[in-house]
């Protein structure tokens, strides 16, 4: 599998490194990062000339130049695809650019640098086919696959309109909290902030760089930040409207517990299902780490099992364990079986 990636910043990089894990030739070429030699393409010819699919890992308003300088370079039985955070300008310009002869899709990896650095998964990818090149479509899904990412079939518009309700929301409401200072250490916070102040360290570590294109670039951020913009100043007027009659009742403006919805049993399974999930998602985690150093000691020739550092592993889990008021032994016991699933994974 040969891929040319034109653009090798942040993202470029992490493909380019995922897909060598896969077992794929990366070529790439950028203006202005550093590309490392046995990478580097000695010229925009070259590298599409030398690969199989064309990769687009540049800032959105570079494509249409990009795809007028690769375009003419194209041959049938090569893919190009974009990997931007929205996909209703970017497949236009592909239509209207590459037109019927040379095979195209849109994509959006839902990961990114961080993400890849921590181990996060499962890897989505959402896949925009064009209606006029079903076969690229497939081809792209599979390279993915072959990354071990799942692909997730949308229409442009679609993506765009769950983006806006969800990605440019997630970022408009986070630049929003750290011009107030949300995001500055704070000497206590309560449980309810936790998971926001997650997000805001999600937001600047990975994305951050994108605001102004997730906000400006998709056609439907505009209305979804007027929406939400409007439900607040409303909430915002009521607000004012209760503190003028304290004595009355303002069920409006009362956010529906979960004791309401369901019994207290209920609710507690709810919970420690989210938390399953969430240890099953670290798990996960976990384990392409251990694959990762499974790959490490092949290089150096050294063993899958390696005792004194499991024992040193474990007496460590056990003081965490107690300070935490856990039982000791019993979370001993969980690490035992999570390092013999982890010797698996090493051995496989």
């Amino acid at each position: 599998m040969r891929v040319g990636i034109l653009g090798y910043g942040r993202f470029g990089r992490a493909l380019a490194g995922l897909a060598r894990e896969a077992g794929a030739r990366c070529l790439a070429l950028d203006p202005v990062v550093p590309v490392p030699r046995d990478e580097e393409a000695g010229s925009l010819e070259g590298l599409v000339e030398d690969s199989e699919f064309i990769v687009l890992a540049l800032p959105i308003p570079a494509l249409p130049g990009a795809l007028r300088r690769v375009a003419p370079l194209l041959r049938p039985s090569q893919v190009l695809f974009d990997v931007g955070s929205v996909k209703v300008m970017p497949c236009r310009w592909m239509a209207e650019i590459l037109g019927p002869s040379r095979p195209y899709a849109g994509t959006h990896p839902l990961f990114g640098p961080v993400s890849l650095a921590r181990a996060e998964r499962p890897l989505r990818v959402v896949l925009c086919p064009a209606a006029e090149h079903p076969q690229a479509a497939g081809r792209v899904g599979a390279f993915f696959e072959r990354l071990g990412c799942e692909v997730l079939v949308q229409s442009a518009e679609d993506h765009d309109r769950v983006m806006a309700t969800t990605h440019a929301l997630t970022f408009f409401l986070a630049k929003g909290l750290l011009e107030v200072g949300a995001g500055a250490e704070l000497p206590f916070t309560p449980p309810s902030f936790h998971a926001i102040q997650h997000t805001l360290e999600s937001v600047r570590e990975d994305a951050g760089h994108l605001f102004v294109t997730v906000q400006n670039q998709n056609p439907f951020a505009a209305g979804a930040r007027a929406g939400l913009l409007e439900a607040l100043q409303a909430i915002e007027r009521d607000l004012r409207e209760a503190a003028e009659r304290p004595d009355e009742e303002s069920p409006g403006l009362a956010i529906p517990e979960l004791s309401a919805r369901s019994p207290r049993l209920q609710e507690v399974r709810e919970v420690i299902d989210g938390l399953d999930r969430d240890i099953l998602d670290l798990l996960a985690r976990r384990m392409e780490l251990a694959r990762r150093a499974a790959l490490a000691k092949a290089e150096l020739g050294a063993p899958v099992l390696d005792p004194s550092r499991e024992a040193s592993l474990l007496e460590k889990r056990r003081a965490w364990a107690a300070e935490a008021g856990l039982d000791p032994a019993g979370s001993e016991e969980v690490f035992r079986s999570i390092l013999r699933l982890s010797r698996k994974t090493q051995g496989r």
